[in-house]
């Protein structure tokens, strides 16, 4: 738990900031402060901030409310990320925050792939913040702006053709066949995702589900640190999407556990498809270093990825899932 203060302080300095730039790049801001505070790195935040100020665009103006009654219309349309995240805000005012992500985690779950799937990466990271203290305002405020940019992004995949797959998650991910198309951003890349490999389809366990996940996380992870140069940014939301399905877990109910296992796997399998390399490099072991070193140097680097990324890698906590971060700081530009 954050006892300084400072996870509410820059919260709520981000949150006269949009969810995007450019009408398509993702504000990684709160997800990165979030990250940074969660492993000790309090002291750093406002500097960090101060280095990605550039990058943030003014709050987008409303449209018109969303209601019960016509939610649906809404869901889907970026131009309304105002109009959610204000009723997200209302929401969590009027009912206790477990019961809205409740009702709303089945609604948003089929959509998860919009975005580059940094909005179910932003819950993810606010639904840790709330299991560590539920009484601070603007962690609310942070679960409602990640749920209205889930919402606005809302993008299903659908029409994927099973192909065989594997025992092992990490098998699974070697199965995944690359797409025919890689032109193009995100949104570009996965309408050519045709078929992915069956693993996780014949879960119906909640526990089973649970520890299907971890290894996902664990896989993927583990998976960057030899295939992370296919595309050193999005390589990274094939470990970051199912960890921040499996840090919600907890807040949901178990019912909720197997879909959420499965709307994962098709997220991490696809994020696989659009971005892996042709070959693998070899693995680099990172020597004699620390969970808490490897952590500096992401923050040293700055880069957001990186220190989403690092963050996971902790999680997973083993040798190859630090090597993925180190991997991550040679890849990718740093924050300047």
């Amino acid at each position: 738990m954050d006892t300084t203060g400072t996870l509410d302080e820059a919260l709520q300095r981000l949150h006269v900031s949009g969810p995007e730039r450019l009408g398509r790049l993702t504000n990684h801001a709160p997800m990165a402060v979030e990250a940074l505070v969660a492993n000790g790195r309090a002291a750093a935040v406002h500097r960090w901030l101060d280095l990605y100020a550039s990058r943030l665009e003014e709050f987008p103006a409303g449209v018109e409310p969303v209601t019960e009654a016509d939610w649906r219309s809404a869901l889907g349309d970026p131009r309304r990320a105002a109009d959610w995240i204000a009723h997200f805000g209302r929401e969590l005012a009027e009912r206790p925050w477990r019961d809205v992500l409740t009702q709303w985690w089945p609604r948003l779950l089929p959509g998860m792939y919009g975005g580059s799937t940094h909005p179910v990466i932003r819950v993810g990271h606010a639904v840790r913040t709330l299991l560590a203290d539920e009484s601070a305002g603007p962690r609310l405020t942070e679960l409602a702006h990640g749920l209205g940019y889930w919402a606005a992004r809302h993008h299903p995949v659908t029409g994927l053709a099973p192909v065989p797959g594997a025992d092992s998650a990490a098998a699974a991910l070697d199965a995944v066949p690359p797409v025919a198309g890689r032109e193009g951003g995100f949104p570009a890349r996965l309408g050519h995702v045709r078929s992915l490999p069956v693993w996780a389809a014949a879960v119906t366990d909640p526990d089973e589900a649970h520890r299907r996940l971890t290894e996902l996380v664990g896989a993927a992870t583990r998976r960057y640190a030899t295939h992370g140069h296919g595309d050193e940014t999005m390589l990274v939301h094939a470990a970051t999407a199912p960890n921040a399905v499996l840090r919600t877990l907890p807040a949901l109910p178990r019912a909720l556990w197997v879909p959420s296992l499965q709307a994962a796997w098709t997220a991490s399998a696809a994020v696989t498809a659009m971005y892996a390399p042709d070959a693998p490099v070899p693995y680099a072991a990172p020597g004699a270093v620390t969970p808490e070193e490897v952590f500096e140097r992401a923050l040293a680097h700055g880069d957001e990825h990186v220190i989403k990324l690092t963050d996971t890698a902790l999680d997973v906590g083993d040798e190859r899932a630090l090597a993925a971060a180190l991997r991550a700081v040679e890849l990718c530009e740093p924050l300047r």
